[in-house]
């Protein structure tokens, strides 16, 4: 806070004038974000990136709503491996996910055509909500030519 030139300052009270020092980054361990190659690992149950991709998870849900279940409580996990495939095909695209990675990871365990969604169609996601393991191996089972046409306009097939 300023103070007025006419009134008197103790000598306690003056500001003193600093001189900044530079962090010393030899011997200093480099911080976590820091700690990454250039060169990311790859391969089965790395995972795939895509920015925002929990939003998947969030459209997964408004779109399983829509369907009929045999078993209500194979919704959960159906939801959760939906999201995850639409998850994959975002981050293989290079961007976060859509409504249309959804509609895609759907049609690839043919969820969208059947009118009921009974046990041969929940089969590959039994258990998926409780094991990473599994959730892991669903995700590496789909390829990406599955979930990305190739140049020539071929459509996706079932799993």
């Amino acid at each position: 806070m300023t103070q007025p030139t006419f009134l008197p300052v103790t000598a306690a009270g003056e500001v003193r004038p600093t001189t900044p020092s530079e962090t010393p980054e030899l011997g200093r361990t480099q911080k976590a974000g820091l700690q990454r190659s250039a060169h990311p690992p790859t391969g089965a149950s790395f995972g795939s990136q895509a920015p925002g991709g929990g939003f998947a998870l969030t459209i997964a849900n408004r779109e399983i709503a829509k369907l009929t279940f045999e078993h209500d409580h194979d919704r959960h996990d159906v939801e959760l491996g939906v999201a995850l495939v639409a998850e994959k095909r975002a981050s293989l695209i290079g961007r976060g996910p859509t409504l249309a990675d959804v509609h895609v990871a759907m049609d690839v365990f043919g969820l969208r055509t059947a009118p009921v969604v009974d046990h041969h169609l929940v089969a590959p996601f039994s258990g998926l909500a409780h094991s990473y393991v599994l959730q892991r191996h669903l995700v590496d089972a789909v390829t990406s030519a599955q979930l990305v046409p190739g140049p020539d306009g071929t459509t996706f097939t079932s799993n």
